[in-house]
């Protein structure tokens, strides 16, 4: 039976709150196991914060260990969103790479049981040492967020991932996280460090600190056994959890195998496994429990052993088959918690005790949204609904809707089993602010992002204001829930899906090509699409130009009339006569205000993270610079995904993407090259057999270019004509120079003359993974190298085999190309013009 109530009303008051993020996701159904896990986790008041630098750095054997055997509150604090790794399931790098691994973090964590958080850190690529780190970075605020990491969430301990000893030659992000943890963990306690952030946060100290060692870290498994291990604490991270029928092993697997598109799934172990702390500083453990002499009981607490008691006689009594039962002694237990005198706890512990007491009554409460998206000041019609699955007496008092802080009085009885669904209209604030990810809001520098708001910082997305607070009197204890507004419908296939209710702007633009190559002094059209976020959106587009660059037509009108709907103008873009590099902005001014709209909205769609909208400036690349080719026609075969093939269409070339069925001598045969994409021996199993092909088009006469791989999971080792051996050499930092080796080389010649200047202008790194032996067959071409090191001399080499050219190639083309480096593109020309 369904009871449907219908209300209208429309406001455009604001007020502004922070709220705890949570992305989209339907309503969790628990069952009696999940209950009884939350109970146990209830019964207990600690908190542990384990620390690295990017995501998929973090241990999730130990965060499942601390939160779901142990019972603590457990969060991974990641310096970086992991913005400057690669991706292995689709285009996105840097901004969009960031947010794809944030929300990647955010499915670990609801698998293992931890909570995210972040610093502002931006995650520029590889960096060989922490000096190199914290000179890009800038150290004092990163340290800043730290310290308020650790006295927003109050950790017990704290766990390091990394070595915090600087003389080991690791990642320079991985040991400067660990250094920012270790003097982060003397200053929380300072009310002179940072003390902006005691408007919101009291000081803490944590009791110890640690480092999560391992047999890796002292060089092999043999070494490790016969090390001292008087500093260490060890655990079986092995345990099974008969509730949830899992060991803590397979949960770890589970949320390491979130992180997808660095490809890190993981297939689960069973059985006793240890894990190491090695202790740094704090009080030391007695004995070999990390948790030694803190006491993680109600007990801590003023006033807590009354509820410690009352939580214990829930587990104790627990009824799987009418979880209702505990529903009087948990309500008493939340009057009491709200009585704490310690804030921190009382908020925390209310937030999990209502979950329980919800799930006890198989309360079902949902806002869903008309529509995915709105504007400000437009309306949108919600649908709420709640239910109430058990005998216990439930009314639905009110509804309250925020941020308007209006509300609806309903004084409705929730009969067992009966749905109540009612409906509002309501419209959208005028200074509602957008549901983007709030670090991108500003302009990044290379090592730090911009968040002003200091209650945002360490927030893995954008808080979601708008929401649906349901008021509810419970056996006579009134009780709040707020559920996030989501938007919700059927699929054909996948049943009842979900995605973010978003706040997107009335109109927003796109350039169709983010780099635009000019090798000559002739005009293109720049087409810029226009899209609606709203119906009835009309005004003009322009494009604002660097200077010496001219269009044409200064605007367009456009008048787009249904939500959605998108146009196309082209811009005729006349660039100048000599070498130039700058930006052009796409921007949309709405009739009547004028007012500007200069963003992108990007769509990110992947089955395992909510769906992503992300608004980013509406920019594009132009390059006027001097440039020859040879050849007309690429074969492009696809690894792990990269923008080369629209790169290589801008200055000319038409390219084909080649499926297994393509990967035959004679059908490449058409072709003046054939390019193999980023990792495609690590991606492609096609590639086991068809490589012999490949070999074969060379050997009559084509070219063959492969990019960068890495020496582990290759779907064969045969990757070339002659032996070469691929390591982890790289060289990180872009400005480092680049020495030719065989200056009369044609590669260096023609069509263009390579100069020094040519690595200029370079992003994030010279290259990465190359070969460190090879066959006296190849030519080694450049040797670069990073400050203070050996000079690497794989980076690019080249070899005659039958009447054609293998080119191996660790540079990172799939970097500079879509970056618009123009001496990339001269030297990727010359590379594919091998032998013409």
């Amino acid at each position: 039976m369904r009871n449907t109530i219908s209300i209208l009303f429309i406001t455009t008051c604001f007020l502004f709150l922070q709220w705890n993020n949570t992305q989209a996701q339907a309503p969790e159904k628990w069952t009696t196991s999940d209950i009884q896990h939350a109970l146990k986790k209830l019964n207990v008041v600690g908190t542990a914060l384990f620390v690295a630098a990017h995501p998929d750095d973090e241990n999730q054997r130990v965060i499942s260990y601390f939160a779901n055997e142990k019972g603590l509150r457990t969060a991974y604090l990641s310096l970086t969103r992991g913005d400057g790794g690669q991706n292995l399931i689709g285009p996105e790098i840097r901004e969009l790479l960031g947010v794809l691994r944030t929300n990647e973090l955010v499915q670990a964590r609801s698998v293992d049981g931890g909570e995210q958080l972040f610093s502002r850190a931006n995650d520029f690529g590889y960096s060989k040492n922490p000096d190199e780190t914290f000179a890009t970075w800038n150290k004092e605020e990163v340290l800043g967020d730290v310290v308020w990491a650790m006295r927003k969430f109050r950790p017990d301990i704290v766990i390091n991932r990394f070595n915090h000893d600087t003389e080991r030659k690791t990642h320079g992000h991985h040991t400067g996280s660990a250094i920012l943890s270790v003097e982060a963990f003397d200053m929380v306690n300072d009310k002179t460090a940072y003390p902006e952030q005691l408007k919101h946060v009291e000081p803490w100290q944590p009791h110890r600190i640690f480092f999560n060692t391992s047999w890796w870290f002292y060089g092999s498994r043999e070494k490790f056994a016969e090390a001292d291990k008087t500093n260490l604490v060890s655990f079986d991270a092995g345990v099974y959890y008969p509730l949830i029928g899992k060991s803590n092993t397979e949960i770890a697997s589970e949320a390491r195998s979130m992180h997808k598109c660095q490809g890190f799934g993981s297939t689960g172990d069973r059985g006793s496994m240890a894990e190491y702390l090695e202790y740094i500083k704090g009080e030391k453990p007695a004995d070999n429990d990390p948790l030694s002499g803190i006491n993680t009981s109600w007990s801590r607490l003023k006033g807590g052993q009354t509820i410690g008691k009352i939580l214990a006689s829930v587990r104790d009594n627990f009824d799987a088959n009418n979880p209702s039962t505990s529903v009087p002694k948990l309500l008493e237990a939340l009057k009491l918690i709200q009585n704490l005198e310690d804030d921190y706890w009382k908020e925390v512990k209310t937030k999990d005790i209502k979950e329980v007491i919800k799930a006890c009554l198989g309360m079902y409460l949902e806002a869903v949204a008309s529509d995915y998206s709105a504007t400000k000041g437009q309306e949108i019609e919600l649908s709420m609904e709640a239910i109430n699955r058990s005998d216990a007496p439930v009314t639905l008092k009110s509804v309250q809707y925020l941020p308007m802080n209006l509300d609806s009085s309903l004084n409705t009885k929730l009969e067992k089993n009966q749905s109540v669904e009612f409906t509002k209209t309501l419209k959208i604030p005028a200074n509602m602010p957008s549901t983007s990810p709030y670090w991108l809001n500003k302009e990044a520098s290379l090592g730090m992002y911009s968040v002003p708001d200091q209650t945002l910082r360490g927030l893995p997305n954008t808080p979601r204001q708008f929401r649906v607070k349901y008021v509810l009197d419970i056996a006579g204890t009134a009780v709040e829930y707020e559920t996030e507004v989501v938007f919700k419908k059927n699929d054909p296939v996948k049943g009842e899906t979900y995605r973010p209710f978003e706040v997107i702007p009335p109109v927003s633009v796109a350039i169709a090509e983010k780099v635009f190559l000019y090798p000559n002094d002739e005009a293109q059209m720049v087409k810029v699409v226009v899209k609606a976020g709203k119906e009835n959106a009309a005004g003009v587009i322009t494009l604002e130009v660097p200077e010496g660059w001219k269009t044409r037509i200064e605007a367009f009108k456009y008048d787009l009339q249904q939500k959605g709907e998108e146009k196309t103008f082209e811009f005729e873009l006349i660039p100048p006569k000599n070498q130039s590099v700058g930006e052009i902005t796409a921007i949309a001014k709405i009739s009547g205000t004028m007012e500007p709209f200069s963003d992108e909205m990007i769509v990110m769609e992947y089955d395992h993270i909510p769906t992503q909208t992300i608004l980013m400036p509406a920019t594009s690349k132009v390059v006027r610079v001097d440039l020859k080719k040879k050849g007309e026609k690429i074969g492009y075969i696809m690894g792990a995904g990269d923008a080369i093939p629209e790169s290589l269409e801008q200055i000319g070339y038409k390219v084909t993407l080649l499926e297994e069925k393509d990967m035959e001598a004679e059908k490449m045969a058409q072709f003046d090259a054939v390019i193999v994409g980023i990792r495609a021996f690590n991606t492609v199993d096609a590639l086991k057999f068809k490589n012999k092909e490949l070999m074969q088009y060379v050997k009559d006469g084509g070219t063959v270019m492969v990019q960068y791989n890495t020496s582990h999971r290759l779907v064969t080792e045969d990757i070339a004509p002659y032996p070469l051996k691929l390591s982890r050499d790289r060289v990180a930092v872009e400005e480092s120079e680049v020495r030719f080796l065989k200056p009369e080389h044609p590669v260096l010649n023609t069509p263009n003359k390579i100069t020094s200047a040519d690595f200029d202008g370079w992003v994030q790194e010279r290259g990465l993974y190359f070969p460190n032996e090879w066959d006296e067959n190849f030519e080694a071409i450049l040797s670069s190298n990073d400050p203070n090191e050996e000079p690497l001399d794989g980076g690019l080499l080249v070899a005659k085999y039958g009447e054609g050219y293998y080119v191996y190639s660790g540079y990172s083309w799939f970097r500079e190309l879509p970056a618009g480096v123009p001496g990339a593109y001269r030297l990727f020309a010359n590379l594919i013009s091998i032998g013409k």
